[in-house]
């Protein structure tokens, strides 16, 4: 029984792989053009208690992205399944636990202003994750071809460390965006970039 379930699991890895990178896709677009065009800023975007279509839309975006989180426990539940305990790290339970949990405090309290930039990025950067995942999951023949598995790691290091100094940047300059977010923000950022540092140097630095 459980050599035919973790062969339907093996299945169904591919479709979902890029099911995710799908809706990461729309995530970054909705909230890419949403944003475009009520020209938000980058640096400091403060919240609009305005009912403008535009609003919505990176509202239902930001939902969405919160929503992602829960669908990403299928990570977790694919680990088990095809008994990759290796791949169950402290990293990676801290990770998918600790985003659904801030996110639901992201949509009901912040799901305006400068919460849109990090939601956005990081859907780009699970577009391109998934993406990977999905074409590895297809075996050694498709795998061999995946030489840029490292530099999905440097991208989220360079999108931690640039969330790190925005949060800073907004602390220091007194951006009309709400305080204890944006300490949060930055020493969430802390924790990741140690974190996923620290899985960076050995799994590639240590090997040189």
């Amino acid at each position: 029984v459980m050599a035919s379930l973790i062969n339907s699991t093996a299945t169904l890895i591919v479709p979902y792989n890029f099911a995710m990178a799908a809706l990461n896709a729309y995530i970054a677009i909705q909230l890419f053009v949403a944003s475009f065009k009520l020209s938000y800023s980058y640096v400091c975007q403060p919240i609009r208690n305005v009912w403008k279509a535009e609003e919505l839309q990176i509202a239902n975006a930001v939902w969405w992205y919160y929503f992602s989180k829960l669908l990403e426990f299928c990570d977790t539940f694919f680990f088990i399944l095809r008994k990759k305990d290796n791949q169950l790290s402290f990293l990676h339970v801290y990770h998918h636990s600790t985003m659904f949990s801030l996110w639901w405090i992201g949509i009901k309290w912040v799901p305006s202003g400068s919460t849109f930039l990090p939601a956005m990025v990081n859907s780009f950067i699970h577009v391109l994750m998934y993406s990977y995942y999905g074409l590895a999951a297809f075996g050694p023949e498709v795998a061999k071809f995946l030489w840029w598995k490292k530099y999905l790691t440097i991208l989220q290091l360079i999108q931690f460390t640039s969330a790190l100094v925005l949060g800073i940047n907004g602390i220091r300059s007194g951006c009309d965006f709400p305080l204890w977010m944006q300490y949060a923000l930055v020493l969430y950022m802390i924790s990741f970039i140690v974190l996923f540092g620290n899985f960076y140097a050995k799994a590639y630095i240590a090997k040189v």
